[in-house]
C-alpha cells in the first residue's frame, strides 16, 4: 500500500466519520455540470478558485489532463480532483526537479481539488488525493501540487498527510494577478 494511502488510513481510523458511504470513481463527461455546481458552492464558501473561470467546465478539464475523479456521498457529488501533465512554467515540478535532481517532466500535477462544504469532515479530500497519487505512480510519475499561500486549510491537509514542502514562489496568473503559492510533493511511495 502506498505511503499516502497508509497515512489516509491512519487518519481515517481516528475518525468515526471516515467517509462511510463515500465512493470515489473516475469523472465522466456527464458529471461536469454537477462538478461546476459544487465548484460554485465552494467558491461562494471559500473563494476557491480565487479567480472564477470564464468556462468552469473547461477549467475542470484542461488540456493535458491525465485523469479526474469525483467523490460521491449518498449519490451526491461531494468532491473532485484532477491529475495533469506538468508544463514548463509549473513551479512545483521545477522545485521537485531541483530538489531531487530529477527531470520536472517526470512529475504530474494534482489540481482542481475541492470538497463540497456540506461534505467536509469525512476525509474526502484525503481519499481523492490518494486516488490521484496512486494513478500518477502507476504512470511512473511523481505527484506534486501547488496551493495558494492563503489557503491554510489545504496547506494543513497536505502537511498532515506527509507531503513535503518544496518551497514557495510567486506566480503570475492569466488575470494579471500575482499570487504566492506553496509547492508540495507527495510522500515517496
Amino acid at each position: 500500500m502506498a505511503d499516502l494511502e497508509e497515512r489516509a488510513t491512519v487518519v481515517a481510523s481516528h475518525s468515526r466519520r471516515a467517509g462511510a458511504g463515500v465512493v470515489v470513481r473516475p469523472r465522466r463527461a456527464d458529471d461536469l455540470a454537477d462538478c461546476v455546481r459544487v465548484l460554485g458552492d465552494v467558491h461562494a464558501a471559500d473563494g476557491y478558485p480565487a479567480d472564477w473561470p470564464d468556462r468552469p467546465a473547461a477549467w475542470l478539464a484542461p488540456d493535458g489532463q491525465l485523469a479526474a475523479w469525483i467523490a460521491e456521498s449518498d449519490g451526491r457529488l461531494a468532491g473532485h480532483v484532477g491529475l495533469a501533465r506538468s508544463t514548463p512554467g509549473d513551479l512545483a515540478p521545477a522545485l521537485w526537479g531541483h530538489r531531487t535532481c530529477g527531470r520536472p517532466e517526470l512529475t504530474s500535477v494534482i489540481g482542481r481539488l475541492y470538497v463540497a462544504p456540506a461534505a467536509r469532515g469525512h476525509l474526502i479530500g484525503a481519499r481523492l488525493l490518494a486516488c490521484a497519487v496512486t494513478h500518477a505512480r502507476a504512470l511512473g510519475l511523481h505527484p506534486v501540487l501547488d496551493v495558494l499561500a492563503t489557503d491554510t486549510a489545504a496547506v494543513a491537509l497536505y502537511r498532515r498527510l506527509g507531503w513535503t514542502h518544496l518551497g514557495s514562489g510567486d506566480q503570475r496568473w492569466p488575470s494579471g494577478r500575482t499570487v504566492t503559492v506553496h509547492c508540495f510533493a507527495a510522500p515517496r511511495g
